[in-house]
């Protein structure tokens, strides 16, 4: 079906109801795999394919779909951005060597909006290029050509290990392990001591690992009133990077001079 707003775009959507040829989902709500708010009695989860090879979306497509998933396509990276922004999507399949926006930067933007899970499908099959895709954010990395009923296996485990930490409360960056429900957050040589107002400026970094927060930003979001000053972030984040490099987690406080800070992992 293409659709009426963007050239380029293919739904292939089941169980949704249409408006002016997007998917709209009712007003009511439930939890799908990832806490979007759909009907209840959860409908499949939404896969979105970026990929400018039709007849390797046309498989992509035919297989999720056998399996039970929706799916959504388009093959360029500036609209696998609008549609993962308007869909959300529960997961996205991406190719790298997409027009309009290469699927690095796609990746990179996507990791700076949250934490939709994304699989690579690629046919780079260099080291560099698999590293350098896990450490902006990838969840997995297939390369092409690619057994199919492999793809959407790797589809499915992905998405049950994103349901376990939505469900656990857990946030991972790099070594670092954050469970929000018991307010604890740990590296491989164990548990980390926080205050509270470290705790929390972590954990909503750790929530949108590699964007940057402004200070304001920040206290606005972490600190209450007695801390709300630009200066009193500075000295936390201070606190917070020594405490990490002493308990040796793979993330590092970024500095973005004149902005503010970002987690990334290393």
């Amino acid at each position: 079906m293409r659709d009426a707003f963007e050239p380029g775009i293919v739904l292939a959507c089941r169980d949704v109801h249409e408006t002016g040829g997007l998917p709209a989902y009712r007003s009511e709500t439930r939890k799908s795999c990832q806490g979007i708010r759909l009907l209840p009695d959860p409908s499949p989860c939404l896969i979105l394919i970026a990929e400018d090879e039709a007849q390797i979306a046309n498989i992509l497509d035919a297989y999720l779909r056998r399996a039970g998933f929706r799916t959504a396509h388009t093959a360029d990276g500036e609209t696998a951005l609008q549609l993962a922004r308007t869909l959300r999507p529960d997961l996205i399949l991406l190719d790298l060597n997409l027009p309009r926006r290469d699927g690095f930067g796609v990746l990179a933007s996507l990791r700076q909006d949250g934490h939709t899970p994304v699989i690579v499908i690629s046919a780079l099959d260099q080291d560099i290029d698999k590293l350098t895709a896990l450490r902006i954010g990838a969840d997995d990395y297939v390369t092409k050509p690619f057994n199919p009923n492999e793809v959407v296996a790797r589809v499915a485990a992905v998405l049950r290990r994103s349901l376990a930490n939505v469900e656990t409360g857990l946030l991972r960056v790099g070594g670092l392990v954050l469970n929000s429900q018991a307010h604890e957050i740990s590296t491989a040589e164990g548990p980390l001591a926080l205050t509270p107002s470290e705790f929390r400026l972590l954990e909503h970094l750790m929530r949108r690992p590699g964007r940057v927060f402004a200070r304001n930003d920040l206290v606005d979001a972490c600190l209450p009133e007695a801390e709300a000053l630009d200066r009193t972030v500075d000295s936390h984040i201070a606190n917070l990077r020594r405490k990490l490099a002493k308990a040796g987690a793979q993330a590092e406080l970024t500095t973005v001079r004149g902005v503010g800070y970002r987690l990334d992992a290393t």
